[in-house]
């Protein structure tokens, strides 16, 4: 079964608001600049196994790790504990390390009163240029999260692309004023029995290619990402 309907939804940045006639009304809304530092990776020495020493063996362990003067551990001033060290150091001097990247992060805070659990929402963020509105820019999300009903849930995705791809000059002379009107949405609600609530003004076909590649590889413990 396939249910729509019309309705609009405008949340103002860092504003709250809650729209009870809303299957799945959004409560607050918020998009900042931020930076993903990579994570580092992991490096495994290679070198001579560390022997068994008195020093090393269970209850000699203990007592020490009980001892509050941090007495050194016999591993590592042991010649094979420094020769492991050693060549930790010269694979990580050698191992690329990842650049952080700059972005911005979208999050939404959504209740679920559609009376059923919602598996996955399709959600945007909409930015006008106040000063040329003709400029509109969509950033759409998919989140795949169960959302039980009665449930209230923040959910948050890092995106490369900001509020615009283009700014006139006019917005850029007034940089400290506000650029934009922006609004949030839920586009596409799929239920765990398989009911689908969308808008009749929005269409899957028309973000079916950007679903396909979000979707092609494994994903972490991410929870939404940017179509």
């Amino acid at each position: 079964m396939k249910v729509l309907f019309n309705a609009s939804i405008l949340v103002l940045l860092i504003s709250t608001f809650c729209f009870s006639q809303e299957p799945v009304p959004i409560l607050k809304a918020q998009w900042k600049r931020a930076t993903f530092r990579a994570q580092k990776p992991e490096v495994t020495p290679v070198g001579p196994v560390t022997p068994v020493m008195g020093e090393t063996k269970y209850f000699q362990r203990k007592a020490r790790e009980a001892r509050t003067d941090n007495p050194m551990d016999p591993n590592t001033e042991s010649i094979e504990g420094r020769s492991r060290a050693m060549d930790k150091a010269v694979k990580e001097s050698r191992t690329p390390q990842a650049d952080a990247v700059t972005g911005y992060t979208y999050t939404v805070q959504m209740r679920n009163d559609t009376g059923s659990k919602v598996s996955i929402i399709f959600w945007e963020y909409k930015f006008v240029e106040i000063a040329h509105p003709t400029n509109v820019v969509r950033r759409q999300f998919l989140c795949g999260s169960e959302l039980k009903n009665g449930e209230t849930k923040e959910l948050s995705v890092f995106s490369l692309h900001g509020p615009s791809d283009v700014i006139g000059v006019e917005s850029l002379a007034k940089s400290d004023e506000k650029l934009f009107t922006e609004s949030v949405q839920v586009n596409r609600i799929e239920l765990a029995d398989g009911t689908i609530i969308q808008r009749d003004n929005w269409k899957y076909a028309d973000v079916k290619e950007a679903v396909t590649r979000a979707t092609s590889t494994p994903w972490g413990n991410e929870v939404c990402r940017a179509l």
